[in-house]
C-alpha cells in the first residue's frame, strides 16, 4: 500500500513557499479559503484505452488559471484495447491497468499537495456496453483500488466520481471547457458564452445558452422549456440556463452504418422482384463516394434483412459528383418528419430551441470530427456554412476537381483511398443545415485546442473539482 504522511493546506489557505510545487505567477493565493496551487486528476475511461489529465491551477486571481496540463494514456495490448472494458471478467485486472496513468500522477503531484488532490474517473460507452452488472463491479473495484492504495482522494459516489459519465454531462463539460478557456466564464465580467456542437462517432452533443429577451411575440416562449434538455449550472459565481441533448447513434461512425443502409434499402425497394442476390454483387453507385472513387464495404443491415444482417458491397462514386443526392441520404436519417411533442424540435422527434433566434449572433464552436474532416483541407478557424457547402462539393467532385488542395500540406493524403470523406462532409452539412436549422451563412468556428489546452469534456469536468464542496474531503493518512 503507497502511505505517505501528509498535512492539509494552512488554515489561512496558503500553501507552504515550495517551488517544487509553487507558482511563478504571484505570492499569495486571491483568497484565504483557497490555496495558492491546487490540482485535479481526472481519468477519461474510454472504449479504446484509458487517460488520465494532471491539471495544474493557481489561484492568483479571481478565478482558477489553469497553468499545466499533463497527458498520458494507456497502450493497446497486441493492437487491443487496453480500455476498463478489455477486462470483462477480471474487474481487479481493470483497476490495475491504471496503475501506469496513476504512476504519473504520483510523479507530478507534489507530495504535500497528494491528499488534497482530488481524483475522479469517468467512464463512457465502451464500459457501459458490458452490462449493468459487470460495469459495476469494475467500478467498484476501480474505487476500492484507488481509495486503499493512493493517497489521493476520490470524488464521492454520490457526485459521480466514479462513474459511467451521462450523455448530458459530456456535452456541458465540454461547453465549460470551451468557454473556461475563451474567458467567457469563472472571470468577473459577464461575457457572452459560445456553444459547443460536438461530433463523436457514435453520438454528437449541442450545448448552448438560448437567449430569449425581445422574443415574447408571435408564440415564441419567454424561456427554456423545462425537460431533460434544462440544464442549471452553477459556475464562477453565475448560474447558467443551458440547453443540451446528446443525439445517440448520430456521431459520424453512426450515421456512415446508416447512410449506407438507406442507400441499400433503397435499392432493395427498386429492384423489387429481382434477384436479390444479381444486383447486390454488381457495382453500386453510391452518390456519397467522391467521383473516380470505389471501395468494398460491409455495412450493417439488421436482423430479417434479405441480404443477410451484415453484407459486403462493392460501391464507385458517381461519374459525376451528386452531393444533392447525397444529402438526401444524411437528411432523411435525421427522421426530420418525426413527431414533435415539444415545439419547436431539430430532428428525431427532439425539443431544441431555434437557434436563428435564441443564438443568432453568439460564437459557435465544431469540436472532434468536424474538425478532423475540415481543418486537413485548408479551412480557417472560422468560415461559414455555405463555405462548408462548397468545400463538400469540391470534395465530392473527385480528383480532378483538387488542384486546389495540392498547396495545403498533407490534404490530398487526407482524401486519397477515403471515398467517404464526401459522406462526412454532407452529413455534417445536413446535420446543422437541416437538423439543427442553423442559417447557410451562419458563421462557424473549429478548434482543436484553445490556448495550446485540449477541448474535449475532461478539463470541464475536473473544474468543479476544486471547491471541496463537489463532493470530497483531503485525505490523511499515516505511515505504517
Amino acid at each position: 500500500m503507497l502511505t505517505s504522511s501528509v498535512s492539509a493546506p494552512a488554515s489561512d489557505g496558503q500553501t507552504p513557499s515550495d517551488s517544487s510545487y509553487g507558482t511563478d505567477q504571484c505570492t499569495r493565493s486571491s483568497s484565504r479559503d483557497k490555496p495558492i496551487v491546487q490540482y485535479v486528476l481526472m481519468i477519461d475511461a474510454g472504449s479504446t484505452g484509458s487517460r488520465i489529465h494532471v491539471y495544474k491551477f493557481n489561484n492568483c486571481g479571481a478565478s482558477p488559471e489553469l497553468e499545466s496540463e499533463i497527458f498520458k494514456q494507456t497502450k493497446k495490448v497486441d493492437g487491443k484495447s487496453s480500455g476498463l472494458s478489455a477486462y470483462p471478467d477480471d474487474p481487479d485486472a481493470a483497476a490495475h491497468s491504471l496503475d501506469i496513468l496513476l504512476e504519473e500522477a504520483m510523479r507530478e503531484v507534489p507530495d504535500k499537495l497528494k491528499s488534497c488532490t482530488p481524483i475522479a474517473v469517468k467512464a463512457t460507452a465502451g464500459l457501459r456496453l458490458l452490462g449493468p452488472e459487470k460495469s459495476q463491479r469494475i467500478l467498484d473495484a476501480v474505487r476500492k483500488h484507488l481509495e486503499e492504495d493512493y493517497p489521493f482522494p476520490v470524488q464521492s459516489a454520490e457526485e459521480g466520481g466514479v462513474a459511467i459519465m451521462d450523455g448530458s454531462d459530456e456535452g456541458v463539460y465540454a461547453w465549460i471547457t470551451t468557454n473556461y478557456l475563451l474567458g467567457n466564464i469563472g472571470a468577473p465580467e459577464q461575457e457572452e458564452t459560445a456553444a459547443v456542437f460536438d461530433l463523436g462517432g457514435g453520438s454528437t452533443q449541442i450545448v448552448f445558452e438560448p437567449n430569449y429577451k425581445g422574443l415574447t411575440q408571435g408564440g415564441i416562449p419567454s424561456t427554456l422549456a423545462e425537460g431533460d434538455h434544462k440544464y442549471d449550472l452553477d459556475f464562477g459565481g453565475r448560474h447558467f440556463t443551458l440547453y443540451q441533448h446528446s443525439h445517440l447513434g448520430y456521431g459520424l461512425m453512426s450515421a456512415r452504418d446508416a447512410i449506407y443502409k438507406a442507400l441499400i434499402d433503397d435499392l432493395s425497394e427498386a429492384n423489387k422482384g429481382a434477384s436479390a442476390a444479381a444486383w447486390a454483387k454488381a457495382t453500386i453507385v453510391n452518390p456519397c463516394f467522391s467521383v473516380g472513387m470505389d471501395k468494398t464495404v460491409k455495412i450493417k443491415l439488421g436482423d430479417g434483412h434479405p441480404l443477410g444482417s451484415v453484407a459486403e458491397f462493392n460501391m464507385t462514386g458517381p461519374v459525376k459528383a451528386a452531393p444533392a443526392q447525397c444529402r438526401s441520404l444524411a437528411e432523411r436519417i435525421l427522421n426530420k418528419e418525426a413527431e414533435c411533442k415539444l415545439a419547436p424540435c431539430s430532428f428525431n422527434g427532439i425539443h431544441q430551441p431555434t437557434i436563428a433566434k435564441t443564438f443568432a449572433k453568439e460564437a459557435v464552436y465544431f469540436l472532434s470530427y468536424f474538425f478532423d474532416r475540415t481543418q486537413p483541407l485548408g479551412m480557417p478557424e472560422s468560415f461559414t456554412l455555405r463555405e462548408m457547402h462548397e468545400l463538400t462539393n469540391t470534395v465530392c467532385s473527385g480528383s480532378e476537381s483538387w488542384g486546389i488542395f495540392k498547396s495545403i500540406p498533407g490534404a490530398l493524403d487526407e482524401l486519397t483511398d477515403r471515398p467517404e470523406h464526401c459522406m462526412d462532409l454532407n452529413f455534417m452539412l445536413a446535420l446543422v443545415h437541416t437538423g439543427y436549422e442553423m442559417p447557410i451563412d451562419r458563421e462557424v468556428r473549429i478548434a482543436k485546442k484553445i490556448k495550446d489546452n485540449e477541448l474535449g469534456w475532461c478539463l470541464g469536468a475536473s473544474l468543479p473539482l476544486l471547491s471541496k464542496t463537489s463532493g470530497w474531503t483531503c485525505k490523511v493518512t499515516e505511515i505504517h
